[in-house]
């Protein structure tokens, strides 16, 4: 596509405020689409509507309109051949579909065919051929994946804002795509669902078919996903304890004393950054992504920053917030202010384009990269979980939790709570008997003061008795 017509895609939806998903899941992201889609065919309807205007100054006598994502050419014209001519004039109004799409570079086509469709009627020329019978549609071979591909991005923004969030989804959607399909089939409903059907885990089976949908449907390619739209089980994982989150922050430096001599000096402290977004991840329950979205680190550092908020950038997956520490003392404990760790962020996102999807994406990988290097038996997204379930056994109303994890209280409460191991339970329980017992225990020792009080108001009456008593 070229440049003017990516302009004018983009150009219609300046006046869009994409709608805020404060979830992050599928759905939430299907919502934008749908707003997306209408403000575009809103903004369609609007040009057709001008285009129409075109037509009739200059007595085409043909209209265009929009019927299911497609352009038709709308004219009265001679008797198709096999039909019957019910009123005897043998002429009949009808809708010529072209196999234009409903966006702006089909409505330029359509209106070319409009004004070619109109000499032929003003000349009485017209005849039923295959392109106005649509003959010519069914005729055209399939594409291959690969081609479909390589326009899926042009495509995609005809009916999407373009925003560093928005590229996000799309690489999510052109990766697994790519991935799970064999770019020299065509792009048939059989050949997808059959690709589908060859992936053996069930969560690469559900992401492959959520990217295939939104892939057949920006070409109109008709499937049905049905047996694939059902979210899987959920995988086990591995939620950390406070102490082994504490442990793991420790074995970063304990991986010098293991790590081979051959050493790139420009590398040998990059250990670092990640240890710094180890502990970030840990205090703030922060996804990856959103230490490298356009980092604020200017507020992160400043002495005005009491609470010690994290600002989450308005590109990242839910829009901005700022997210609290659940732990304050762990911001010092890993030195997380540290100005030559924020220098060392400032360089790896620097030598990366900060808007390229790709590329950030692979200092995300890199995170992960290093949870396995050094050892840990879970996950950067298993820190999030982990402050999730701290923020429940400490009595965090789910409502502010959620809003710090930046997602909605039904997500927080299906997607986190059941990670709510029975290891979690024991400790959840267990710190509230033992809260009960302190309460107890305050009581018993309260209730001992009131007796060792009376017993001290006995014996000083006594002396005092005793002191009358001599005196007298």
């Amino acid at each position: 596509m070229d440049n003017q017509g990516h302009d004018k895609y983009q150009k219609a939806f300046a006046d869009l405020e994409v709608i805020s998903s404060t979830d992050g899941s599928f759905l939430g992201s299907s919502l934008q689409a749908q707003q997306q889609r209408e403000h575009m065919k809103t903004k369609l309807l609007l040009e057709l509507a001008q285009v129409n205007l075109r037509l009739k100054s200059a007595k085409t006598r043909v209209t265009i309109r929009e019927s299911n994502g497609c352009l038709q050419l709308r004219a009265t014209l001679p008797i198709k051949p096999g039909d019957k001519d019910t009123r005897g004039t043998g002429r009949k109004q009808y809708n010529i579909t072209l196999n234009i799409p409903a966006n702006f570079d089909g409505l330029r086509t359509a209106e070319e065919e409009a004004y070619e469709l109109g000499k032929l009627i003003a000349r009485k020329t017209f005849e039923w051929n295959d392109k106005y019978l649509g003959n010519e549609a069914n005729k055209k071979d399939l594409l291959t994946i690969k081609e479909l591909l390589e326009k899926f991005e042009a495509e995609y923004f005809k009916s999407h804002k373009r925003t560093t969030k928005s590229e996000h989804t799309f690489f999510y959607y052109f990766s697994r795509v790519k991935r799970y399909t064999n770019a020299d089939d065509l792009a048939t409903a059989d050949n997808f669902i059959n690709a589908i059907e060859k992936i053996d885990k069930e969560w690469a089976k559900y992401n492959a078919a959520r990217a295939i949908s939104v892939f057949c449907q920006t070409f109109k390619i008709e499937i049905n996903l049905t047996n694939h739209s059902k979210m899987p089980e959920s995988n086990s994982r591995n939620i950390p304890t406070d102490q082994e989150i504490l442990t793991g922050f420790y074995r970063f430096e304990e991986y010098l004393n293991h790590r081979g001599k051959q050493v790139n000096q420009n590398l040998k402290d990059s250990w670092k950054l990640w240890r710094w977004a180890y502990g970030m991840l840990a205090v703030f329950g922060l996804r990856p992504r959103e230490l490298f979205i356009n980092p604020n680190i200017d507020w992160w550092l400043s002495n005005e920053n009491i609470d010690l908020t994290w600002k989450v950038h308005k590109d990242c997956k839910t829009g901005e917030r700022e997210a609290l520490p659940l732990y304050k003392d762990w911001v010092d404990e890993f030195d997380l202010r540290n100005p030559h760790y924020l220098e060392m962020l400032v360089a790896a996102i620097n030598k990366k384009d900060k808007n390229n999807h790709a590329e950030i994406t692979a200092l995300i990988q890199r995170v992960s990269w290093w949870f396995r290097k050094i050892g840990l038996d879970f996950k950067p997204y298993d820190l999030r979980h982990a402050w999730a379930i701290r923020a429940h056994i400490l009595g965090i109303p789910i409502k502010a939790a959620a809003d710090n994890l930046g997602h909605s209280v039904q997500i927080h409460t299906k997607t986190y709570q059941r990670w709510f191991s029975l290891d979690m339970r024991k400790l959840a329980i267990n710190q509230a008997l033992s809260k009960r017992n302190e309460v107890e225990g305050i009581k018993d020792e309260n209730l001992l003061l009131k007796l060792e009080n009376e017993r001290l108001k006995l014996e000083l009456e006594k002396l005092r008795m005793e002191m009358v008593y001599k005196s007298n």
